[in-house]
């Protein structure tokens, strides 16, 4: 991740047209200021929503402004940013994939807010799955990957990084490509991706 700044891509399968938003997410209320002056279309064929802040502590030791940074940038501004590109998105009877993370599936001591963000960003898919039934929407859950994110994670556990005991980030956008070009006529709700090792 990039410590909360992300990026917001949409584009189709057919034409690879792809557009990469840098956005402030640790501040959601200015997330509409920001795409108007985007210029986004008015068609999006999907919006790929990979962005996330990871600080480890239990929560006795979790301050407040803490769980503000991590509900603000993994679960609020990805709820905003569906809220305000909802439109965009039903005119090309769109798809959204929220990247998510096996911290959604599982929590472990010492991840509480990240793993809270995560279980509620699963949440929000689902509801948006619910109430937009020709959109479709994915939850992805990767496993441990060979990132900046992943190292800073690593340091914070007081373990070594090696990229190599990792998923690839090339194999999850793979992976994440798979699950937008499935045909229109299915939908992966949910994709769990994890390293070999």
């Amino acid at each position: 991740s990039d410590g909360g700044r992300g990026a917001g891509h949409g584009g189709t399968a057919t034409d690879t047209r792809v557009t990469t938003l840098p956005l402030d997410l640790g501040a959601p209320r200015r997330l509409e200021a920001a795409l108007a002056a985007a210029g986004l279309p008015d068609r999006l064929d999907g919006l790929v929503y990979a962005a996330g802040v990871a600080h480890l502590d239990r929560v006795v030791d979790t301050e407040t402004e803490e769980w503000i940074e991590h509900l603000s940038v993994n679960l609020v501004s990805a709820a905003e940013l569906t809220r305000l590109l909802l439109p965009a998105l039903r005119a090309a009877r769109g798809q959204i994939v929220y990247v998510n993370s096996t911290a959604g599936l599982r929590a472990n001591p010492g991840w509480g807010a990240y793993a809270a963000s995560k279980w509620g960003l699963r949440a929000l898919a689902d509801s948006v799955r619910a109430e937009e039934p020709d959109i479709r929407v994915t939850s992805f859950f990767p496993g441990r990957t060979a990132t900046e994110m992943q190292r800073r994670v690593r340091a914070q556990e007081g373990g070594a990084y090696d990229p190599a005991e990792f998923a690839s980030p090339e194999s999850m956008a793979r992976s994440i490509l798979a699950a937008l070009e499935t045909p229109r006529d299915a939908e992966i709700t949910e994709l769990v991706v994890r390293p070999k090792n």
